[in-house]
């Protein structure tokens, strides 16, 4: 029994107070589609939506407001790229300032294969080596020899 009541005392130590939701549904779907849309900027590839660090749910509750206050999700997203730059949208806009944002992943792939294909040539190079005369006898001897001695 007293077990028991020791497991839910340190149960409700480990409950939290739920996130601040807005008192309408509609609104709270919109705000959350549209976090869904922004990056964290302090996680690592997540979204408004999905993370729980403390300036994700500030800015949750940043489009919360600027949404009651009738501003469009266009007018939100202009917002907060004018504030945080382009990194804060998850499809950021193809332009010069965010080429290498595009561009990079396909860069690095093929700066990869080219260390790639350099490696293994220089590796196929280093193995043709040249032998002198007395090496190829020296082969031949030898490689009849293990002839003579496997029909043994």
């Amino acid at each position: 029994m007293l077990l028991i009541v020791a497991l839910a005392v340190a149960q409700s130590a480990w409950a939290k107070e739920a996130a601040p939701a807005a008192e309408d549904p509609v609104l709270e779907r919109r705000v959350m589609e549209l976090s869904a849309e922004l990056r964290c900027l302090v996680c690592q590839n997540q979204s408004l939506a999905d993370s729980n660090a403390p300036l994700a749910v500030d800015l949750r509750n940043q489009i919360r407001e600027q949404m009651q206050q009738g501003m469009s999700e266009r007018d939100i997203i202009d917002f907060m790229v004018a504030r945080y730059g382009d990194f804060v949208l998850f499809r950021p806009p193809f332009k010069l300032t965010t080429l290498l944002l595009w561009l990079g992943p396909l860069l690095a792939l093929v700066a990869g294969l080219a260390a790639l294909f350099y490696r293994l040539s220089r590796r196929r190079a280093a193995a043709e080596v040249e032998l002198s005369e007395s090496e190829r006898a020296r082969a031949a001897e030898l490689l009849r020899a293990t002839d003579e001695a496997d029909r043994r």
